[in-house]
């Protein structure tokens, strides 16, 4: 198998494949054509630096076709694409770089500046360059199921985030979701928001349309409401794909309308509000439905096309896919899953996450088994929060739990223990919020900061995370 072959130079040479929306305002219709052959010689040019077969290159562009076109220049050639948030900082950046023997990276110039801090000392390609599409084109080559592709980072509750690999299965395995979920049909014209270097985005933006025989929207701009309302219906987009905290602020921030080309909407990343889908069912009379998903499985339930959606539910299991409960606990068969992790287990899955079964077999989110925050859509370890807090010399220790928030589903709030000689302020506060943006991507930053004399501990000396979310 090999996606470049298999999907890009298979669809019609003359259809669109990306219509691609520039921060300066221009606009680009972007033939399979031109994605092949600029993918095919991208990939020559990175073979000529040294790059080879199972090498990982990492991404840090935002939604540029630059960066779709690298993607996939690492598909066809075999190398292993790890795509990165541009909210990344040096020290996030370096540390993924080290774990994964990062060989090349491919970065466009508003985030040199950040690579540059890293000290990365190998194969550094800086767009646009044209000479980068100068090469002759590299081979699509021949990949096994279980050939790695792609590479993201997830937080977890402790310890550094980690990699998980998807193996070359995970591409055309989103044939299922794409279809029974996403929804994407021919013809379409399909916008998934999020940002590249996202789990949602490496597998929606693009993949997902042109498996379905759809076409991309890729906006290179920053979130802004009734731009994107605008955005939808100047473009004609038929399939929207957010997260819950883009429907909610939308709703929130703009005067909601019909929208007459929108004749479906997708959710997932955070549970989403169940009246948050009724007020856009009787607005913009389109039904959004939830799914979700994680960075080591990839979709695993989706509200069914067709049936009527139930607000607040995440819908069923996708075909093929082995779920269940117990314990209170979503598990799921590795099995059955095309998009599971080639590091994963065989027999089963524990997604942490506590779900319940109603009587018709739809699925409802109750919340974190573990301590992961899920604010916007993103996903944060706390120990990420708290390592940036305790670097700061006014702290002695720190917790970071999740805090309610109506627009952003949860937000980070921190406890404090200050250092002999520190007392709590106003001022330390903003002092601290921007000591994290500066130590980890500012997404993480706790927007609430309290001070305390000491933590909850067990005997062993672990937080008690819990007892602080139930002080909150």
């Amino acid at each position: 198998m090999n996606f470049a072959l298999d999907v890009v130079e298979k669809a019609p040479r003359a259809r669109t494949a990306l219509i691609a929306l520039s921060r300066d305002g221009s606009r680009r219709e972007i033939t399979f054509a031109e994605v092949a052959d600029r993918s095919a010689r991208l990939a020559g040019t990175l073979a000529a630096r040294g790059v080879g077969r199972g090498d990982v290159v990492m991404t840090l562009v935002g939604n540029r076709p630059e960066w779709v076109y690298s993607m996939v220049a690492c598909f066809r050639m075999g190398a292993v694409v790890l795509p990165c948030s541009e909210q990344l900082r040096p020290k996030d950046l370096r540390e993924r770089m080290e774990r994964v023997d990062a060989r090349a990276v491919v970065v466009d110039e508003r985030n040199l500046e950040t690579v540059e801090a890293t000290g990365f000392d190998g194969e550094l390609l800086v767009i646009p360059d044209e000479r980068f599409f100068d090469s002759d084109p590299h081979p699509a080559v021949d990949l096994s199921a279980t050939d790695p592709a792609l590479i993201t980072f997830t937080s977890g509750t402790s310890g550094e985030p980690k990699p998980i690999r998807h193996g070359q299965r995970y591409l055309p395995g989103q044939h299922v979701q794409a279809e029974h979920w996403f929804g994407a049909r021919e013809g379409d014209l399909c916008w998934c928001t999020a940002a590249s270097g996202w789990s949602k985005s490496a597998r929606n933006v693009f993949i997902a349309p042109w498996v379905r025989g759809a076409t991309a929207l890729l906006q290179d701009a920053r979130f802004d409401p009734e731009e994107r309302l605008a955005t939808v219906e100047r473009e004609g987009v038929n399939v929207l794909c957010m997260a819950p905290t883009e429907y909610r602020t939308i709703a929130k921030r703009t005067e909601l309308r019909e929208l007459p080309t929108l004749r479906h909407a997708v959710a997932a990343g955070e549970p989403l509000n169940p009246e948050i889908v009724r007020l856009w069912a009787e607005t913009v009379k389109v039904d959004i439905h939830d799914g979700y998903g994680q960075t080591e499985t990839g979709a695993l339930t989706g509200m069914p096309i067709g049936p009527p959606v139930r607000p607040g539910s995440m819908g069923k299991p996708l075909p093929g896919f082995r779920l269940w409960i117990e314990d209170g606990e979503l598990c799921a068969d590795p099995k059955t899953v095309p998009t599971f992790f080639i590091d994963g287990p065989d027999d089963v899955w524990r997604t942490g996450d506590r779900v319940r079964e109603d009587e018709d077999g739809y699925f409802w989110f109750e919340g974190r088994a573990d301590d992961v925050i899920i604010s916007a859509g993103y996903r944060i370890g706390p120990f990420e929060v708290e390592s940036a807090l305790v670097s700061h010399p006014a702290v002695a220790e720190a917790a970071a739990v999740a805090a309610p928030d109506e627009e952003r589903g949860a937000i980070v709030r921190a406890i404090v223990v200050l250092r002999e000689g520190h007392n709590g302020s106003d001022e330390l506060v903003r002092e601290l919020q921007d000591h994290v943006k500066g130590e980890t991507a500012p997404y993480k930053y706790p927007r609430i900061v309290e001070f305390a004399d000491e933590l909850p501990k067990t005997a062993s000396g672990k937080i008690k995370r819990a007892v602080l979310r139930g002080q909150g």
